[in-house]
């Protein structure tokens, strides 16, 4: 995969954005309901991109955000787990792929 210049990584998005969210996929699926979470994301800390992470229990959308308690009224909001706090030394192999918002 080739890095273009600019663009913001996952390692980025874990040091910068440390509070995540993970919502089923199923809650981010289809026009509709991408806008209604991004809408709501933007009002908020959330880092420019999620990222995707695979479970044995399902697919996740995984929101970050710069602040806990913003990470906290997104959970809230829709449902979504947040997971612990990311740190400098977390490493990009441990969380799947990116995907686009």
């Amino acid at each position: 995969m080739t890095r273009h210049k600019g663009e913001i990584t996952l390692p980025d998005i874990k040091r910068h954005w440390p509070h995540h969210v993970a919502l089923s996929a199923d809650k981010v699926r289809g026009v509709m309901n991408s806008n209604i979470v991004w809408s709501f994301a933007e009002t908020l800390s959330a880092a420019p991109r999620p990222y995707s992470l695979n479970r044995n229990d399902g697919e996740f959308v995984v929101f970050c955000f710069t602040k806990p308690e913003d990470a906290q009224a997104f959970a809230e909001r829709f449902g979504g787990e947040q997971l612990p706090a990311t740190s400098d030394s977390v490493s990009a192999r441990e969380s799947s792929h990116a995907v686009p918002p």
